[in-house]
């Protein structure tokens, strides 16, 4: 059965400072016309970033969508035609004061296909160095290092709720325990 929908026409009906919304109409699998709203997003990174074997990095910041303070892992957005690990190095300088020695992507995947295009890049850095970079003027954020048995623990607890920090300390615990 094939599932692909095609698209008959889009309109651009918003465009932020991060992304864009399109309206779609498309025609379904089954002949039928349907629309879609879609959030365009240029793509992420993400970054579990080792302080040392035992120790990995996390930022607290408010988000205005979600109401509250989360705790994430350093993640950015991509720049028009950034390369992802690129990317990767520059948030963690942004956002940590650290610059990776050794950068390893873990996987990538889409945060919200339902209606979002953004796929998030996941990297691992170790080998961490003090470097200076330029904050963002709107970015406010507390970096601490945390034990990573700590991590897991707020994670099983539900103090971390934020979806990409939990996919990626699932994944590097399954990695890790491999």
């Amino acid at each position: 059965m094939l599932l692909k929908e095609e698209t008959l026409r889009s309109e651009e009906v918003y465009r932020g400072r991060i992304f864009r919304v399109e309206q779609a109409l498309v025609r379904l699998p089954n002949g039928r016309e349907g629309k879609r709203d879609v959030v365009r997003h240029p793509g992420a990174v993400a970054i579990i970033a080792w302080a040392d074997s035992d120790t990995i990095l996390l930022v607290r910041q408010y988000r205005l969508a979600a109401g509250c303070e989360l705790w994430e892992i350093p993640a950015g957005k991509l720049e028009a035609g950034e390369d992802p690990a690129a990317c990767a190095a520059r948030e963690l300088v942004e956002e940590t004061g650290y610059a990776p020695e050794h950068l390893t992507e873990i996987t990538s995947f889409y945060t919200s296909p339902g209606f979002s295009s953004e796929i998030l890049y996941l990297y691992e850095a170790c080998g961490l160095k003090v470097a200076y970079g330029e904050k963002d003027a709107d970015e406010f954020l507390e970096v601490r290092c945390v034990p990573w048995r700590t991590a897991l623990e707020w994670l099983k607890n539900g103090e971390i709720r934020d979806a990409k920090t939990m996919i990626a300390l699932l994944l590097t615990a399954q990695r890790r325990s491999a």
